[in-house]
């Protein structure tokens, strides 16, 4: 069930891995738009079974992803995911917000919008940005069977952008966040230094 992508080229571009000629997000071009669009229309008539087999494989693959997740944490059975409610719920919010992605393409400020509110809300369920990278390599191994004959290198192109893109956005939200509770609980803590002389 391997996949040559799963787990490499698809991470965030992060502050260190960056060199100075390196400094923005992915770019996607007018063709990979169109690229992802075309194919999403296809993708999404089997969007809940995609969701489902996306995170099987993630938990596969990276078994360290299910310790984020509170509900899959002791699941050793993956086979069973198939069928759990559960997964399936998830799998369909995490596929709701890239059908809200696709949709933002040609309004990049609000898909920038959308892709900060969901590195913030990452922060406080504790899924740190490490992961981000692996779910858009699992995604697209699990489109390929879907889009057949469609699948080419160009298209795997376009959406390893446009998850790029979309989780670099993710992390420098998480890590602002982040930077902003570290900052607000320093500022709670009283001062414990002596002041006596």
């Amino acid at each position: 069930m391997g996949c040559a992508i799963s787990g490499s080229g698809v991470t965030p571009r992060s502050p260190e891995n960056r060199n100075s000629e390196d400094i923005s997000p992915a770019r996607l071009t007018p063709d990979h738009i169109r690229l992802i669009k075309e194919s999403w229309r296809v993708i999404q008539e089997d969007i809940a079974k995609v969701g489902i087999i996306m995170f099987v494989r993630l938990f596969e693959t990276h078994p360290e992803c299910k310790d984020v997740f509170f509900l899959f944490r002791d699941v050793k059975d993956l086979e069973s995911l198939h069928t759990s409610r559960e997964l399936r719920a998830h799998g369909l919010r995490v596929m709701s917000f890239i059908e809200k992605s696709v949709a933002r393409l040609d309004q990049l400020e609000q898909l920038e919008t959308l892709a900060r509110e969901l590195g913030k809300s990452h922060f406080r369920y504790n899924a740190p940005p490490k992961y981000y990278g692996y779910v858009g390599a699992e995604f697209i191994c699990a489109v390929r069977p879907v889009l057949k004959d469609r699948w080419t290198s160009e298209l795997e192109q376009a959406w390893q952008t446009l998850f790029q893109y979309v989780t670099a956005i993710m992390k420098d939200s998480y890590l602002e966040e982040e930077r902003s509770h570290t900052l607000s609980s320093s500022r709670e803590r009283p001062d414990t230094r002596s002041t006596a002389v």
